[in-house]
């Protein structure tokens, strides 16, 4: 059952409808609630190697639902430290919890001064009203 929509005021957000949970070096990387209810049911998780680099803004992997393959495009640039290896067996995880047991991947960041370019709640929520 996907979960209800919510946006945690501790997170900060990107606008391709990402999330970070950032803690010192690493930041938790997930999609919003936004995104996984656009998505519709999740049936495919493709991750990146842990061990790879990222870049923000550029694609890191894809998820497959229902209704279509999209791109996850990442909030911020660095190694990827840990994938969410739950997600390859169940990947509605990410539509039932985007913000716990549905995180993607969790970087170890090289440029952490992206993290001030990350939107807070108040201006996610903002640009959500806009589109």
């Amino acid at each position: 059952m996907a979960a209800e929509e919510s946006y945690p005021a501790e997170l900060k957000y990107h606008a391709e409808h990402d999330w970070a949970r950032v803690d010192g070096d690493t930041a938790t990387v997930g999609i919003t609630w936004y995104a996984q209810d656009a998505l519709g049911e999740i049936v495919h998780f493709e991750p990146p190697e842990q061990g790879s680099s990222v870049a923000k803004d550029e694609s890191y992997g894809e998820v497959e639902s229902v209704k279509a393959v999209s791109d996850l495009i990442a909030p911020l640039s660095g190694e990827v430290a840990e994938v969410n290896q739950t997600l390859l067996d169940a990947p509605e995880t990410i539509n039932e919890e985007p913000y716990g047991e549905g995180w993607l991947i969790r970087i170890r960041l090289s440029e952490p001064s992206e993290v001030d370019g990350l939107m807070d709640v108040d201006a996610y929520r903002k640009l959500l009203e806009e589109q």
